[in-house]
């Protein structure tokens, strides 16, 4: 076949239109290493580096994150035990208050009632002698008479009773017995006459009855 030109140009020519080969083997054949493509490269690459750049970013919150302290790690059981305990105190100083009230309120009666003692018992020797005035026969009728019953139902109103009966069985709690005569018909002590009335207030005794006792013969 007839050649045109150079030997040069036509060799030339030749190489230019050899077929290019690329070996896209994954391992390779001598080493039988793991081939890494460039794009693959490439790619592992740009993760590592996002990769890297979100756990940077992540570390960034974390350190700028305050840790919540121990009480505030549950703020709900905390909570619950504050109100637990001022409601306990709450409940003790409710309870002492109550307590306090009531010895105050004790404490005041009982001065009262005292108070209302003393003035009874200055008042006895007062009664004792409208009681003589009375068996004397000096207060049947007058003024002083009827002073003398205004006085002694005034007293009533504060609890003052007489203890004047006869012919009840003798009790050492009331009465005082000066004289002891042997009665008739008679099973137990019983109060036969009484020398001076005694007088008591309520469940307390002013003064014990001064009384003359009939005993089993």
């Amino acid at each position: 076949m007839p050649h045109h030109g150079n030997e040069a140009e036509h060799s030339e020519g030749n190489e230019q239109r050899k077929p290019v080969i690329r070996d896209n083997r994954k391992v390779d054949p001598e080493t039988g290493a793991a081939r890494h493509p460039e794009g693959e490269a490439n790619a592992e690459s740009n993760a590592a580096s996002t990769e890297g750049d979100a756990l940077s970013q992540a570390e960034e919150i974390l350190n700028g994150v305050e840790v919540p302290a121990e009480e505030s790690v549950a703020p709900g059981a905390a909570a619950e035990a504050q109100a637990a305990e001022l409601r306990n105190d709450l409940l003790r100083l409710q309870a002492e208050y109550v307590n306090y009230r009531k010895r105050v309120e004790r404490d005041r009666a009982v001065a009262g009632e005292m108070a209302v003692i003393g003035v009874l018992n200055s008042l006895l020797p007062v009664l004792d002698d409208v009681d003589a005035a009375r068996q004397h026969g000096d207060l049947e009728d007058g003024p002083f008479a009827a002073i003398a019953t205004k006085l002694e139902n005034a007293l009533k109103t504060y609890g003052l009773e007489r203890i004047a009966d006869t012919g009840v069985e003798f009790d050492p709690t009331i009465h005082e017995a000066l004289i002891q005569q042997p009665g008739e018909d008679i099973e137990v002590d019983t109060v036969s006459q009484v020398l001076r009335s005694g007088y008591r207030s309520g469940e307390r005794v002013l003064r014990a009855a001064q009384v003359i006792v009939a005993v089993p013969a």
